[in-house]
């Protein structure tokens, strides 16, 4: 998908409390940040950014909270509509070129709803914003990817469903994995070399941004989206 970049109105300060206070799963404890503002964000002592990144058109209300960049979590209510209204995230920037990267990995450990319509990924681009990778570890309802199927293939220890397309901005090279998970670790480059170097998409890339979250389509009458676990390792 292209760079969350949309303007639209923050939520008031009441209605900010009242979806803190009275819908969000955030700790017994008052989070260390929280916010519902469209673009809220936040950056970690390890120097990760959260972001509550409201984007698509017909979102509802939606709020943010973290204690830290593997402890945080989302509450959304946007309507049973088609479109995706939002992608909240925790980012870490590697900046470095493919061919310079000797490792990069992730794990990750999610709680996510039985109801809605979501994915749960990771959206990884280059420095440009040229190319945009995404991982979806788990989805439910009615969502698919950009693109058309270029088959199966098994890469950084799991088993992936890959589409290609092209959103008019920047070329989207999708992985599904084949079974739902909600932990795990993902061996990401050897994913970046694949498309690099097997089926020659792009070329020896700079990796920006690594981001993890949840690109939610409808929540309808709120729900919960929790991360208890999350971290980007880049050598």
């Amino acid at each position: 998908m292209a760079p969350r970049t949309l303007n639209r109105l923050a939520l008031t300060p009441a209605v900010a409390l009242a979806a803190l206070i009275g819908f969000t799963a955030a700790p017994a404890q008052a989070a260390v940040w929280s916010s519902s503002d469209q673009w809220g964000t936040y950056t970690t002592s390890d120097n990760y950014t959260l972001y509550n990144n409201i984007w698509g058109s017909g979102a509802g209300t939606q709020s943010i909270w973290a204690n830290s960049s593997s402890d945080w979590g989302v509450w959304a209510d946007h309507p049973n509509t088609g479109g995706i209204k939002s992608y909240p995230n925790a980012k870490k920037v590697v900046n470095k070129p493919i061919g310079s990267l000797s490792s990069l990995t992730s794990t990750y450990n999610v709680t996510v709803p039985s109801s809605g319509a979501y994915n749960t990924s990771y959206d990884i681009w280059d420095s440009d914003y040229d190319y945009e990778v995404m991982l979806w570890v788990n989805y439910n309802g009615a969502v698919g990817p950009l693109g058309t199927s270029q088959g199966n293939v098994t890469l950084g220890g799991h088993t992936w469903t890959v589409y290609k397309g092209d959103n008019g901005a920047n070329q989207v090279f999708s992985f599904l994995r084949t079974s739902d998970s909600t932990s795990g670790t993902v061996d990401i480059l050897p994913i970046l070399k694949w498309i690099k170097d097997t089926k020659g998409w792009w070329g020896n890339e700079t990796i920006g941004d690594v981001q993890f979250g949840y690109e939610i389509t409808s929540s309808a009458g709120g729900l919960d989206f929790r991360t208890n676990g999350f971290g980007v390792s880049a050598r």
